[in-house]
């Protein structure tokens, strides 16, 4: 619990205050839980210019949740956003990014524009697909494309796992590593994938902390020092998006804005 009051009273302002220095705007997935949590925290996000998107109301495990449940959280994560910030998300993040069979179905249900919880590409959005079918010995099928766009994430660009220490993580890295491969995936998008769009996760709580904060400037001074990338929120991106075209505000490879993940005390709970 301690951790998650960092990261909203002490890794968010740090945050803000590196966004407002650089000139970037983000797009933060935050529980309704936490807006009522850390209200000001909260009001500074919104106040300072960034998006806020759905990301759940307890950071519930959504696997462990039947149709309904599903539906009765996700819908009411949209009236305590109308109620708290004025308007309802217009994107998604599933905590921990899991989902079930029902969620793009949900999603589209309740008319968001956005999801950002699969890990189908890597630089480019695209509209996914639920698995319909499942047989070992002939090959899955798949079904529909659903009308929500995808904005891929990976946890090669989180935060969290890499950075984070807790209980049982294997995956723990330096932040030379972890900068040198976020460094390596930027040009690889900026140099191969025109029009390409890069979502990369941070959590206030992990992040914040002053060693890895001083990472994340250097990638930024590395990211700015491109010409022609571009850093949207994430439905600024989906307001120009254009299916099997690039964005069209985009006349060269963008970088999809920073989507901080979760400035939310209910972290710890993360794989």
């Amino acid at each position: 619990m301690s951790r998650g009051e960092f990261g909203a009273l002490v890794g968010a302002p740090r945050l803000l205050d590196v966004f407002r220095r650089y000139g970037i705007t983000t797009t933060w997935c935050v529980p309704t839980h936490t807006m009522q949590t850390f209200r000001s925290s909260v009001d500074a996000i919104v106040e300072s210019g960034h998006e806020v998107g759905a990301h759940g109301v307890y950071h519930e495990y959504v696997p462990s949740l039947d149709r309904a449940e599903e539906e009765r959280l996700l819908e009411l994560q949209i009236a305590q956003h109308e109620k708290l910030l004025g308007k309802r998300p217009r994107g998604y993040r599933s905590p921990a990014l899991d989902v079930t069979d029902n969620t793009l179905d949900l999603l589209a249900k309740f008319e968001f524009d956005w999801d950002s919880s699969l890990m189908g590409r890597d630089f480019e959005p695209y509209r996914p697909r639920m698995v319909v079918g499942v047989s070992e010995e002939e090959g899955n099928t798949f079904g529909p494309e659903s009308s929500v766009l995808e904005f891929p994430v990976s946890w090669f660009l989180d935060d969290f796992p890499e950075l984070e220490s807790f209980k049982g993580n294997a995956l723990m890295q330096s932040n030379e590593t972890v900068l040198a491969r976020w460094i390596d995936s930027f040009n690889f998008a900026y140099e191969r994938c025109a029009g390409g769009a890069m979502t990369w996760t941070l959590h206030p709580q992990t992040i914040g902390r002053a060693h890895n904060l001083v990472m994340l400037e250097k990638f930024l001074d590395h990211v700015t020092s491109f010409e022609g990338v571009w850093f949207p929120t994430l439905s600024e991106l989906f307001n120009c998006w254009q299916d099997d075209t690039a964005p069209a505000a985009a006349s060269s490879p963008a970088v999809s804005r920073t989507v901080l993940n979760d400035l939310d005390p209910l972290d710890r709970m993360l794989p």
